[in-house]
């Protein structure tokens, strides 16, 4: 395939509707890269960098920078007619690599990252899906404003946002989907639609939670959450007894309010380093007396052996991600709806490693605002969930298929404890890891959406929702009512 290179940072003019099927280049054919936006190819400065992502190595044949929605259905249009694989990037943090590919075009947001509060009386912002979410809140924190999503400050706000975003106030204030009120998305035919509660509702209903299946979602509408400084660090202990851990953990989290939002992490001896055992905490009371009453009981679960708690800007709680040289991080994920004891011990034993490699192990603590939405209001659907768990096992970065699969021999105990998964923690995309992301009435409707919005399936770099029968749950339904308890406060 020969790219033409001409004006490649010239202006783009209005984009017009295509299918894979109209005038197609083919690989062999030749690409007219005009009006994408900036535009890196093989053998460019920047493209080795601009090609991976943080788990993924690719060899695309572009990729483009595109500087505002109209260049984004360019790049769309472009890769729909040269039928050529698509790869949309906000932040490059997802495990299965999705962000790149070898041979097609990656449509990278970094360029569309603006953050704007629209309306303040309302707290509603307006965020690119290209910014950061260290950006978000860095810039959020003068007006006294936040949302709740993620951990890390380099994740993007799109694929966070589109799997649902669990962050650190997620039971004060639900996921990130939870305060969405409007997204902005540019669709397989070159189109730009407002989705929201009253506009594409099927559209908007399917964003939240369905990934990027439907379209490359450019910006989103939330309503912001008031904060300012929040109670945040991490509680130590000796790891001597994991189980107990777990349950001890678990019993402080059900009878905690839910301003408080914990995370119990299990980390085996690796790289040098003893295993270790870490309550993290992040208190967002309006008062800094009823954050430490809050955390006060996650300080007996056990023999502790450090403590750092402080008051910070809630901008501030944000980590930087990062992933160890060298090896392969093989994830998994479960939404567990009741930790009983029999899975706080395969946690512990998944720790040790009794029946596979020792895995590192977070459990999060879910419950308040983010089970006060039905699970039909959203394609997130697993509301009844207690727990989020995460797994990650370590292996050589040449690892067999086989070992990978001998590794995990302990995180399969744990999984079974499940009854669903979460897809922005997704290590595998197999059909399975389709049907316990989506239930079967929330993965009918989803092919639904699809069938209307992406009915040749060009978005297909992700946990994929092949398109359906129109007619199958409603594409263009609203479900129930959203939330019974009125805007987040």
């Amino acid at each position: 395939m020969s790219i033409t290179r001409s004006e490649r940072q010239g202006p783009a003019g209005p984009a017009s509707p295509a299918s894979p099927a109209a005038a197609p280049a083919g690989p062999a054919g030749s690409v007219d890269v005009t009006g994408l936006g900036d535009v890196l190819v093989p053998g460019d400065d920047g493209y080795a960098e601009a090609s991976g992502t943080l788990f993924a190595a690719g060899s695309p044949a572009l990729v483009a920078r595109p500087r505002d929605e109209r260049e984004v259905a360019r790049a769309v249009v472009t890769a729909a007619r040269a039928g050529l694989t698509l790869s949309v990037r906000s932040g490059g943090h997802g495990a299965l690599g999705h962000g790149t590919n070898d041979g097609g075009v990656v449509v990278d947001l970094r360029h569309l990252d603006s953050v704007e509060v629209v309306d303040p009386g309302r707290r509603v912002v307006r965020v690119g899906a290209g910014a950061t979410w260290g950006r978000v809140a860095a810039a959020l924190a003068p007006h006294e404003l936040g949302l709740t999503a993620g951990d890390t400050a380099s994740v993007g706000v799109g694929g966070l946002t589109l799997g649902g975003g669990v962050g650190w106030m997620v039971r004060r204030h639900g996921l990130a989907i939870d305060s969405l009120v409007a997204a902005r998305v540019v669709t397989a035919d070159g189109r730009t639609l407002v989705a929201s509660a009253d506009r594409h509702a099927g559209l908007f209903w399917a964003l939240r939670g369905g990934g990027g299946n439907f379209g490359v979602a450019v910006s989103f509408d939330f309503v912001a959450q008031r904060v300012g400084d929040v109670r945040f660090g991490s509680i130590t202990y000796s790891p001597d007894d994991p189980a107990r851990l777990v349950r001890g953990w678990r019993d402080v989290m059900r009878a905690a309010d839910e301003e408080l939002s914990s995370t119990l992490l299990l980390v085996p001896a690796m790289f040098g380093r003893p295993a270790a055992a870490t309550v993290l905490v992040c208190a967002s009371h309006d008062d800094g007396a009823a954050a430490d009453r809050a955390i006060e009981p996650l300080r007996h679960l056990g023999t502790v052996t450090g403590t750092s708690v402080a008051t910070v800007p809630y901008a501030d709680v944000l980590d930087e991600g990062g992933h160890p040289p060298g090896v392969r991080v093989v994830a998994r994920n479960v939404l567990v709806p009741a930790l009983d004891d029999d899975a706080a011990a395969d946690l512990a034993a998944a720790f040790a490693g009794g029946a596979g490699t020792p895995t590192v192990l977070a459990v999060r603590a879910l419950g308040g605002a983010f089970s006060r939405i039905l699970p039909d209001a959203t394609a997130f659907a697993h509301r009844d969930a207690e727990a989020l768990v995460v797994g990650g096992t370590i292996v050589p970065a040449d690892a067999t298929d086989a070992a990978v699969e001998e590794a995990l021999g302990g995180w399969r105990a744990v999984a079974a404890h499940g009854t669903g998964a979460y897809v922005n923690f997704q290590g595998s995309a197999t059909d399975a890891d389709l049907r316990a992301a989506y239930p079967p009435a929330t993965l009918a409707r989803l092919r639904a959406v699809k069938h209307a919005y992406d009915p040749r399936n060009l978005f297909d770099r992700n946990l994929n929702v092949a398109p359906g029968p129109s007619g199958t749950a409603g594409a263009e339904g609203t479900g129930r009512a959203a939330r019974t308890d009125g805007p987040a406060s």
